[in-house]
């Protein structure tokens, strides 16, 4: 996605994506732990919580804003890179114009 980074500034293994100095994505390398939490509108965070059990409140994170994706079933890929995108997307919105990436 334009203008990503990736760093680890939390401990060796997540891994945080930012755009524009906001993170919007947390990954790990850990296959134990395959929770990914990033941001959500908190009504629709709400929504695919009701729907998908393996979807929950942000964990250690802000419960309104962010939620935690875990692989499971129902969860497909289509799902997931849909939540992404608007994890982006709430990240670029809460950051001034002049310091967002160029879209294509």
């Amino acid at each position: 996605m334009p203008g990503t980074t990736s760093s680890r500034p939390f401990t060796e293994k997540p891994d945080a994506r930012k755009v524009a100095g906001k993170v919007f994505l947390i990954v790990t390398d850990d296959p134990g732990e395959r929770i990914i939490p990033g941001k959500a509108e908190p009504e629709h965070g709400w929504r695919l919580q009701e729907e998908y059990p393996p979807i929950t409140a942000g964990g250690n994170l802000d419960k309104t804003h962010r939620i935690s994706v875990g692989g499971d079933r129902g969860i497909t890929a289509a799902l997931v890179e849909d939540w992404v995108t608007d994890s982006y997307d709430l990240a670029l919105d809460s950051t001034p114009r002049s310091l967002r990436p160029a879209r294509t």
